[in-house]
């Protein structure tokens, strides 16, 4: 089965073909650092971090660039609240976005290029559209001329006359009120750089197109993001690079929101969740979990509740991989066995990354490996945690690999907790066994029962695993 991911530009679903056999490059847009990131910033990391890992799996050397904005307008107005300069705040949140990729075990990209870094590239790009009569330049700013490119609101399905004007520069100064700005002049105070239409910075548009050709070349294979970069962000990249003679994205993957209470996760809203606050209170590896866990085109609804139920799937897994490696006596970080990776699992990473279908396959391998141990069948068992081992490994959630090794799972210091409290529980019941009062054991099983930890009575002695 060919892998095939949906293209938001022909809005199907289409066979993975890359430009250069055996390889695959990815381009995603990556944080505008004006603040640390929510969990809502952080669904795009992890949802093409797996992309990036299955390509790998696949056979392909990735090329996965993902940039930092590091100059924009809101990072411009929090440093004059804070009276700093603009790359105070910019360096303070890219580091903040680098933790939280980090802690939940995001794969580095090949490059992360900042945009105050490619001034020249930009200018350089900038003269081209110039010259090519799609720019044009008014008191300082230079724009993009949208009627000089005729496919211009292809990819977000719109067409020109029914757009509202672009609201990053005044549009007095435009030819037409949907043209935006790719440098914006200089105004008091504002860092800039000069340039032959005097001193400016870049727009936001401009950035992705120029770091893109930089690093991948003018054609490349995936462009990702957010769903809310669709318009204006993407189509104007597609208009400025494919206006300047770049082939640019092949294809474009786009993950969907994580709302709460059923609105689009933002700072504006005032219901935004902090990645270092929610992973106080959630362990790292289940939060990763739960946001990988859908597929990346749904919303994904927050809550605690919905977190809790996930970690909860994530800890049976850690269960049967901890019971396994204690009836074979086995230590250490365990090897990964690609061969051992169930070909329903692969079918469904194939289907669009299939995560949730992959999962199933995961939960699945789980229970059978549950009843081998039941039934005192090691060989079966270690072959189904070599299936499940397998299957974590290319979702970035095997808990014997870091980030997770020593730190969190099987071997982590709230498991062991949660074990501890449960064997005291167990050696009530057993007590009560001792004494013939098995409706007092009875109650107890039932009790653990009801709050999802199952017991099972083997002739090795009392075994427990989360349902």
């Amino acid at each position: 089965m060919p892998l095939r991911l949906y293209d938001t530009a022909t809005r199907s679903v289409r066979d993975f073909v890359p430009l250069v056999e055996g390889k695959a490059s990815i381009y995603l847009c990556g944080a505008t650092v004006q603040a640390p990131p929510h969990v809502g910033h952080i669904r795009s990391g992890i949802a093409f971090d797996v992309v990036q890992r299955w390509l790998t799996a696949r056979g392909y050397e990735v090329t996965f660039v993902r940039n930092v904005t590091d100059i924009d307008d809101k990072i411009i107005a929090r440093a004059a609240d804070e009276d700093v300069p603009f790359w105070t705040i910019a360096i303070r949140n890219e580091r903040a976005f680098t933790r939280a990729y980090d802690v939940l075990g995001c794969l580095p990209p090949s490059y992360e290029p900042r945009a105050t870094g490619h001034v020249p590239e930009i200018v350089g790009m900038m003269q081209r559209l110039i010259d090519a009569g799609h720019g044009y330049v008014s008191g300082g700013d230079v724009y993009f001329d949208v009627r000089s490119f005729p496919e211009y609101g292809a990819l977000s399905g719109q067409r020109l006359d029914e757009m509202m004007a672009a609201t990053d520069a005044e549009p007095l100064a435009k030819r037409d009120p949907r043209d935006f700005a790719m440098w914006k002049a200089a105004k008091p105070g504002e860092p800039s750089w000069d340039t032959r239409w005097g001193p400016g910075r870049p727009g936001w548009h401009i950035e992705c197109s120029a770091m893109a050709e930089k690093y991948l070349g003018g054609a490349f294979d995936i462009h990702g993001g957010g769903l809310d970069l669709v318009f204006p962000h993407h189509e104007n990249e597609i208009a400025q690079s494919r206006a300047a003679g770049d082939g640019f994205a092949q294809y474009w993957m786009h993950n969907a929101w994580v709302t709460t209470a059923g609105e689009k996760m933002s700072k504006s809203l005032g219901n935004s969740l902090l990645v270092d606050e929610v992973i106080q209170r959630v362990r790292p590896v289940e939060l990763r979990y739960y946001l990988a866990g859908a597929h990346y085109r749904s919303m994904l609804e927050y809550s605690d509740a919905n977190v809790a139920e996930a970690g909860q799937g994530y800890r049976r897994i850690e269960g049967f991989l901890a019971r396994v490696r204690e009836a074979l006596g086995l230590t250490g970080a365990p090897e990964i066995h690609c061969e051992a990776r169930p070909q329903a699992f692969d079918d469904a990473m194939d289907d669009d990354i299939g995560v949730p279908q992959a999962l199933a396959v995961v939960h699945e391998r789980v229970r059978a490996g549950n009843a081998a141990l039941a039934a005192d069948d090691h060989e079966a068992a270690r072959g189904e945690m070599d299936a499940v081992l397998a299957m974590l490994d290319i979702l970035g959630l095997n808990p014997y690999s870091e980030p997770w090794a020593g730190a969190v799972s099987a071997g982590g210091r709230e498991t062991e907790v949660i074990d501890a409290l449960v064997q005291v529980v167990l050696a009530q019941r057993q007590e009560a066994r001792a004494r013939k009062d098995f409706a007092a054991a009875d109650a107890i099983r039932d009790g653990l029962d009801q709050i999802g930890i199952k017991v099972e009575d083997t002739a090795h002695g009392v075994r427990w695993s989360l349902d």
